[in-house]
């Protein structure tokens, strides 16, 4: 008997899912609640939990088979919750967690977002000083996080507290899923240069968080943040388009609509579609190699490439408009309660590609990590590897 599951096993699926529901007639979260039972979440995911045991390229399949019959794409809603939250849920959590969070997560009808960086650990997250503390069948957390994207509407977070100061700092962390609704969580509003709010503030004063929310042994938060933070650098730079789609798709749009026609320009827009088209193909690979779990490396470099690049086709699109480049259509946001504007224009776009070297990992953290996982280098000097957090000067 085949056990095996194939691109033909997929695509029949797909046609079930299709027929059953037409994507243009049923409302999202029905849609999503069928394609999830089906296994067409996420396909190398286990049986009943939103996929089929399969390999990780045939999502590639499901993807493109269900975007051309017009099915609603959840990366778009719940970014966050799709591409780390339920790979770190489904590696580390409990049969219970797994059934509270990976379908309504998927559905889109629960927003997820990740509570990690701070004032004081942004590029050193392990050195981060929101604490927790046990209280009977709770914990209590006390702290602050920030650059937390989707806060303001999320209902779960990925939360990472300390909670044990006297040892050192990666041994000392413990990994929440925390109730973003729940009594003493403040959310407030980052405005960035785009006119937008779609990073965010966030304040825990005294909130208490159930036990059955912790998705790590206490002090070993750690070993779960290294799933999400991995899957996170997947998700902001492995997406595998379509060849001479995505951004260097809009830029040559607007090449062909100005009728750029110097050598020099074009000799530009050349070298900027061959480096997208390396990369695309790259993340490729990276998605073939790839397995339910913590990614390895390949991750980190389709992120560190795809931030340069697109700031790169941004920064060229926005001067093939000349004079026009230095407006910015529709003016400026003054609603800041929702998450941010689609991408509808190149100097939109160009605006916010800065924020692509710094999102999910600086472009310098990025390259210690090539550099010390990949190239096998020396390690950057840590003189706190094993002091006790608590005894590390601030």
């Amino acid at each position: 008997m085949r056990i095996t599951i194939d691109s033909a096993d997929v695509v029949a699926l797909c046609d079930q899912l299709l027929q059953e529901f037409d994507p243009k007639k049923v409302e999202a979260k029905d849609f999503l609640g069928r394609q999830f039972d089906l296994g067409l979440a996420w396909v190398h995911f286990p049986k009943g939990y939103g996929g089929l045991g399969a390999v990780p390229e045939l999502q590639k399949v499901v993807n493109e088979t269900l975007a051309k019959a017009g099915a609603p794409d959840v990366t778009a809603t719940n970014p966050i919750g799709y591409g780390m939250g339920a790979p770190t849920v489904v590696t580390h959590g409990n049969e219970a967690q797994k059934r509270q969070y990976l379908r309504p997560l998927f559905t889109g009808t629960e927003i997820w977002c990740q509570l990690f960086s701070e004032p004081g650990a942004g590029s050193d997250v392990a050195g981060l000083s929101t604490k927790a503390v046990k209280d009977g069948d709770e914990w209590v957390v006390d702290g602050q996080k920030v650059w937390t994207t989707l806060a303001q509407i999320a209902k779960w977070g990925m939360l990472a507290v300390r909670t044990n100061p006297d040892v050192p700092k990666h041994r000392g962390l413990t990994y929440f899923v925390v109730d973003m609704e729940a009594s003493g969580v403040e959310v407030k509003p980052l405005v960035q240069m785009t006119g937008e709010a779609e990073f965010n503030e966030v304040f825990f004063s005294n909130v208490r968080i159930p036990d059955a929310n912790r998705l790590s042994e206490p002090g070993e938060g750690w070993r779960v943040m290294l799933t999400t933070l991995m899957n996170e650098r997947v998700a902001i730079g492995g997406t595998v388009r379509q060849r001479g789609g995505g951004s260097i798709g809009e830029c040559l749009k607007i090449w062909k609509k100005v009728g750029a026609t110097e050598p020099a320009k074009k000799d530009q827009m050349m070298k900027l579609w061959i480096q997208a088209e390396v990369l695309r193909l790259t993340n490729m690979r990276a998605s073939q190699l790839r397995a339910i779990g913590t990614p390895g490396p390949e991750g980190t470099i389709g992120k560190l490439v795809s931030a340069t690049l697109n700031q790169a086709i941004s920064e060229f699109a926005v001067s093939l408009l000349g004079a026009e480049g230095m407006l910015k259509p529709g003016g400026y946001p003054t609603d800041r309660s929702k998450t941010a504007t689609p991408r509808t224009s190149p100097q939109q776009t160009f605006l916010r590609a800065r924020a692509g070297t710094i999102e999910g990992g600086t472009t310098e953290i990025a390259k210690n990590i090539l550099g010390e996982r990949v190239l096998g280098l020396p390690g950057d000097v840590r003189v706190d590897k094993d002091v006790p957090w608590k005894d590390v000067p601030r």
